[in-house]
């Protein structure tokens, strides 16, 4: 069985100069004052946080167009113990603002601003973590995403939370796995809130590297199945795997780029890879469901895609063509022990509580 790359282990977080770390200190502050000034880019849909309890587990998400996603996702994530959802509906044109809406558990904000302007929506995200997320445990996701980590079907987030707390950890990292189809892309029936590993039940198991990156000293992993299908013959544009995505928020903490790497530097040393020795999970990427043919023509010409939409061009291309993403090493999705298994996630060590 083929798991992750024999170079894959832990990796600690470099020192770095004064000098440094005094350029990410202010940094930080110039994040939080973009996410200031974008607040008024927000329109309150529904707001349902005048009575969350201080232990409220929070998700925030910035989606367009998921209406198909969104049933399924909800379901999951309050399933897994998240209290209350903040949402950035940046202008869908689908039935995604109606549904949320009318969810009791949602709180929905909705811009028609350029994601791509607003740092792909971590300045709207970022607001409302310093407004809703101060001292409680905020989950950031996306709708293809799905969080899973050894035991979470008997301790949930409210377990994992409280354990981490309980360690003095304020956060909890994740490396994300693609799912797909065998076939092409779009033979594969989907309907919305089924589960998509259903549709979607295959993964790459590796190979995986990963370095530290200066000066932040956050993870870089890449590899796995964009790097196989899409970026062989360049893969150092491959798409970044690690993610920071549950942490016990502080208004005064900024994610950098994405959720891959967050300010203060010291929070990027909570995950050290797969491989590593901190406690992890897996974001199961559901990204490749069929609607990903159609949305693809459709981003490649909304050039919002981070990084440098232009290099996208291809990759947005050949996944209009609807490829077969399949091949004999792929892996059928078990549960997050299998994960374990190949070295991608460490589950908690539960026996502490």
């Amino acid at each position: 069985m083929q798991g992750p790359s024999s170079a894959l282990s832990s990796l600690p977080l470099p020192e770095i100069s004064r000098a440094a770390a005094y350029r990410l200190r202010w940094q930080r502050r110039a994040l939080l004052w973009r996410s200031f000034r974008a607040r008024h880019q927000l329109t309150q849909v529904v707001a349902r946080t005048e009575n969350l309890r201080p232990d409220a587990i929070l998700a925030v998400t910035v989606l367009r167009n998921e209406a198909t996603r969104l049933p399924y996702f909800l379901s999951f994530y309050r399933a897994l113990g998240v209290d209350h959802f903040l949402m950035v509906d940046n202008g869908s044109d689908d039935e995604s603002g109606t549904f949320l809406a009318a969810q009791r558990d949602v709180s929905l904000w909705r811009t028609s601003a350029h994601y791509r302007d607003a740092r792909f929506g971590l300045d709207w995200a970022t607001w409302l973590q310093i407004c809703h997320s101060h001292g409680r445990w905020c989950l950031s996701v996306d709708t293809d995403e799905l969080l899973v980590f050894g035991g979470d079907a008997i301790h949930g987030l409210r377990g994992l939370t409280k354990l981490l707390e309980q360690q003095r950890q304020p956060g909890f990292g994740a490396v994300m796995l693609d799912l797909f189809p065998q076939g092409r892309l779009n033979s594969t029936g989907y309907t919305a809130g089924e589960d998509p590993r259903i549709a979607l039940p295959w993964f790459d198991p590796g190979p995986y590297r990963a370095t530290r990156q200066l000066p932040r000293g956050n993870l870089w992993v890449q590899g796995g199945l964009r790097e196989r299908v899409f970026f062989c013959d360049d893969p150092q544009r491959s798409p970044t795997l690690n993610k920071l995505p549950l942490i016990k928020w502080n208004r005064r903490f900024a994610y950098t780029n994405s959720t891959h790497a967050i300010l203060p530097r010291r929070l990027n040393g909570l995950y050290d890879g797969p491989g590593g020795n901190a406690p992890s999970g897996v974001l199961l990427h559901t990204k490749f469901l069929p609607e990903v043919v159609e949305k693809s023509s459709i981003e490649k010409q909304r050039q919002q895609h981070f990084g440098d939409p232009a290099a996208f061009a291809g990759y947005y291309d050949e996944l209009a063509e609807a490829p077969d993403l399949w091949h004999s090493g792929a892996l059928r999705y078990e549960g997050p022990e299998q994960l374990e298994a190949l070295g991608l996630a460490r589950a908690p060590n539960w026996s502490t509580r």
